[in-house]
């Protein structure tokens, strides 16, 4: 009974810390930051403030929302974040025609996805761990990395996206629990909703959604495999319902206004060979690939990996704010040795993810396929995104694998405390202390690295490059 107390209370505790955390620094940095500061903000937020003043979408090629010098624009992606802060903005045009109150709406719509995001991480990590202190540290860990809360702070499709993956990943969670009831049904179509709707590089999680909702009603019984076609077909339409009425709209809306393109990538190229520069037209543009480069070499000839890595862990600003080179040696150690425990150190029955039926071991190795594979396509999208088009490397392209990636290396965390040559008196106790402590340096890292450079930085530029 002591012992229960004391987890409450511990609970308690955390509970208040970790959301006081985020809306303090969130805050912070949604008002510190200079507009346009962030990465691509001010071509970001045209969609937004076209919403706020005209009520309506525009169409892609509208020329007043129109990336200048590149000669494309937003609007012919996924739109419904900017859709929020638009609608935010025109609330606030009620009362306020402030330049600074319409930023301050459009930022605060990714503050509050980055709140729901840290309540469903929350959610999910109370299923994923055995032991809610380990769970504590996950939630940390995926909320406070410096590049994860600065993403919710400024006008992005991010903030949504990785939204989107936690709440994919809690409903397919809940359904293998449930078998799919109702509940997990609505939680898992919101999420693919969120997603198709934000940002196309985390499209991987919605085909893993659809193959692990597949599996799950899969089995094998003395040899032979059977398929539940009936509650697979009956489940299978409600998704399908759901998520194609929420996200039809868009792609039809695409596909009537871009000659039959519902995904507007086509279109979005054809505007640009219509009004980039040259420096930035899309048949003379430098990349490595025209300059027959391979990918190897542009990988090890560049500074790829360096600013990848680099602005994964935190680079705030037009990727020129960076923070201490000890934040980015404790994140790379600390990655590096929880997965290297995650891979070497065999599953137990303590340190097995609940909630995903591990006593059907295929689907569980089936589910860390996926989830290695929503891991590698952000990566191999950067990749590809630097050496055909010349886009920077950066880590928010990488972020749709967050969530997988702090799961892996708190699990080999968990499986290392869990080794049975590890035996001490008064371990329990000193696990709480540990996770409160592992809890603190996440926050510190993340509070040095925004008020130890960031906001110097913005003192020092108050206007945005």
């Amino acid at each position: 009974m002591k012992q229960k107390n004391k987890l409450n209370s511990f609970e308690n505790i955390m509970t208040i810390l970790y959301f006081a955390l985020y809306l303090v620094i969130g805050m912070s940095l949604l008002i510190k930051q200079p507009f346009g500061n962030p990465p691509d903000e001010y071509n970001r937020y045209l969609i937004p403030l076209y919403i706020a003043e005209n009520g309506t979408l525009p169409n892609g090629y509208d020329a007043s929302i129109r990336i200048g010098g590149y000669g494309f624009s937003y609007g012919f992606q996924p739109i419904l974040p900017y859709m929020f802060q638009g609608y935010a903005m025109m609330f606030v045009k009620l009362f306020t025609n402030s330049d600074a109150a319409l930023l301050y709406a459009a930022r605060s719509v990714n503050l509050f996805f980055g709140l729901c995001m840290a309540w469903v991480v929350l959610l999910l990590s109370k299923k994923w761990f055995h032991d809610p202190r380990f769970g504590w540290c996950f939630a940390f860990l995926v909320m406070f990395l410096p590049q994860s809360i600065f993403v919710h702070t400024y006008v992005n499709t991010d903030s949504c996206c990785l939204l989107s993956i936690a709440i994919m990943l809690y409903g397919l969670t809940l359904g293998t629990e449930h078998s799919f009831a109702f509940p997990s049904c609505m939680i898992l179509s919101i999420g693919i909703i969120l997603c198709a709707l934000s940002y196309y590089n985390a499209y991987g999680y919605i085909l893993s959604c659809i193959l692990l909702f597949t599996a799950f009603f899969l089995s094998v019984s003395h040899g032979h495999i059977h398929f539940n076609t009936g509650a697979f077909l009956q489940k299978g339409c409600l998704i399908s319902a759901l998520v194609l009425s929420g996200i039809g709209w868009w792609f039809i809306r695409s596909a009537i206004l871009y000659d039959g393109d519902f995904l507007g990538l086509y279109a979005r190229n054809q505007c640009a060979a219509l009004y980039a520069i040259p420096e930035y037209h899309p048949d003379t543009r430098i990349t490595w690939q025209n300059q027959n480069y391979s990918l190897w070499e542009m990988i090890t000839n560049s500074d790829f990996c360096t600013l990848s890595l680099m602005s994964f862990i935190g680079v705030y600003g037009p990727m020129t704010i960076t923070t201490s080179i000890w934040v980015y040696r404790f994140y790379k150690g600390l990655f590096l040795l929880g997965l290297v425990f995650c891979i070497l150190i065999p599953l137990s029955k303590t340190s097995e993810v609940r909630g995903l039926y591990y006593e059907r071991k295929k689907f569980g190795l089936f589910f860390h396929i996926n989830m290695l594979f929503c891991i590698l396509m952000p990566l191999f999208l950067s990749i590809i995104y630097s050496y055909a088009t010349d886009y920077q490397p950066q880590g928010r392209y990488l972020l749709p694998a967050l969530i997988p990636l702090c799961y892996y290396t708190l699990h080999g965390m968990e499986k290392a405390w869990n080794l049975p040559t590890i035996t001490f008196a008064h371990k329990e106790r000193f696990l709480t202390w540990l996770s409160v402590l592992f809890c603190l340096v996440i926050a510190g890292m993340l509070m040095l690295t925004v008020f130890g450079y960031a906001f110097p930085y913005y003192e020092a530029n108050p206007i945005a490059p």
